[in-house]
Order: structure tokens, then C-alpha cells, then sequence
């Protein structure tokens, strides 16, 4: 079908995938554009196949998807992205929705929701899930809790800084390059609010941050 809906979809565990390109199959209006295993993925992918529509897993490896999802808005925001999780989380509602996402779906969704919500997506209306929406309330009533916007990967860090390792060292344990290191240092120290790395660690033990 020639005016199809191209959906391009994001997420590390190939079975979930799978059953999504299923899902795809059963729907004349929506075709699959590509498939993505990170966030980084994601990201080339959308420059190269340049879908309509992304569904983001939100917790992957290497590149998470409220990143993915503001790095692929800041070169191409025609792409429409629906957060797509199983993990019930307020911090991600709301981190997926100011990276650019415009909408956020458990994976449970029903397939005829899910097709719904692509197809609103395409013409930029909104689908948020009613729990997610009403944790989405909830956090902005209550304010972020400090350190709640840190990545998966920026926690990793930081526990490495706690350790007192080195940007090398934290390199070589994380497998990743120095420059990306300090990249997530510099995330640390502006998303705590601190001077330095001391002063990120002691507020991270403070708050007990990583518990």
C-alpha cells in the first residue's frame, strides 16, 4: 500500500520485535520501515529509512530511548515517536514526553490501540496511556526527585565515581571510549547540580541516589 504508515521499530530484545513486526503484518495502512536493537541504532536508522512513525522501547543498552528519542527530534522532527514500555515508571512518562515522544504505551496495549495510536501519531495526536498520564500528573505535582533524570548509564557512572575510579578505568569497566565518559560526567555534575566530581559523589551518598 502505497500510502502506508512507515513505523520503524526500537527495541533491544529481538522477540519483542518479532512480535511486533507480526503485529505490523495485520494492518493494511502500517508497513515496517526497519528495526533497531538501541537507541544508537535508532538514530542511523532514521536518517536511512526516514519512517513516519518510531516505536521506542525506552530501557536499552548503549543509547536509552528518551535520548534516542530528543537526538532524532533535533535533526528530523517529522518523525512522530510513541514510547512503547513495560516498566511502570513516572520518571520515564515524563522523560519520554520532553524528549519529543508524542505518545507513551505499555507493551500490553492491545494491538488495535497500538495501531490507533500509530495512526494518530502520523498526524501528531497524542496517545498516552491512562496510568501513564496519571503518573505523569502525579510528578509534576510532587516536582522531579533529585536525581531522577539520570540514565541508566549516567547511574552506572556515577557508581564507578562513588567506587573512586578513574575516567579510564570507568572506560575500560564499561567497556566505552574516555570521551564518553566525560560526556556522562558532565550529565552527572549538570543534573545534580554539583562543581565537581566530589561533589557529585557525596551528594549521590547524600541522597542515596543509587539504592
Amino acid at each position: 500500500m502505497t500510502n502506508a504508515i512507515r513505523v520503524l521499530i526500537v527495541d533491544d530484545h529481538m522477540m519483542v520485535r518479532d512480535g511486533l513486526k507480526l503485529f505490523l503484518s495485520n494492518f493494511d495502512d502500517i508497513e515496517l520501515a526497519g528495526e533497531a536493537a538501541n537507541g544508537t541504532e535508532a538514530v542511523a536508522q532514521c536518517e536511512l529509512v526516514e519512517p513516519d512513525v518510531v516505536l521506542m522501547d525506552m530501557i536499552m543498552p548503549e543509547m536509552d530511548g528518551p535520548t534516542a528519542t530528543n537526538a532524532i527530534k533535533a535533526t528530523q522532527p517529522e518523525i512522530q515517536i510513541i514510547a512503547l514500555t513495560s516498566f511502570d515508571e513516572s520518571n520515564l512518562v515524563s522523560r519520554a514526553i520532553q524528549a519529543g515522544a508524542v505518545g507513551f504505551l505499555y507493551k500490553d496495549v492491545h494491538a488495535d490501540k497500538l495501531a490507533q495510536a500509530i495512526r494518530d501519531a502520523h498526524v501528531g495526536l497524542p496517545t498516552i496511556d491512562s496510568q501513564a498520564a496519571l503518573s505523569l500528573v502525579q510528578t509534576s505535582q510532587s516536582g522531579p526527585q533529585l536525581g531522577s533524570d539520570l540514565t541508566r548509564r549516567e547511574r552506572e557512572v556515577l557508581r564507578l565515581l562513588i567506587e573512586g575510579m578513574r575516567n579510564r578505568e570507568i572506560a575500560d569497566a564499561l567497556s566505552i571510549s574516555t570521551a564518553t565518559v566525560r560526556l556522562h560526567v558532565g550529565n552527572i555534575l549538570t543534573k545534580l547540580d554539583a562543581a565537581n566530581r566530589t561533589e557529585a559523589v557525596s551528594i549521590a551518598l547524600q541522597h542515596n541516589l543509587l539504592d
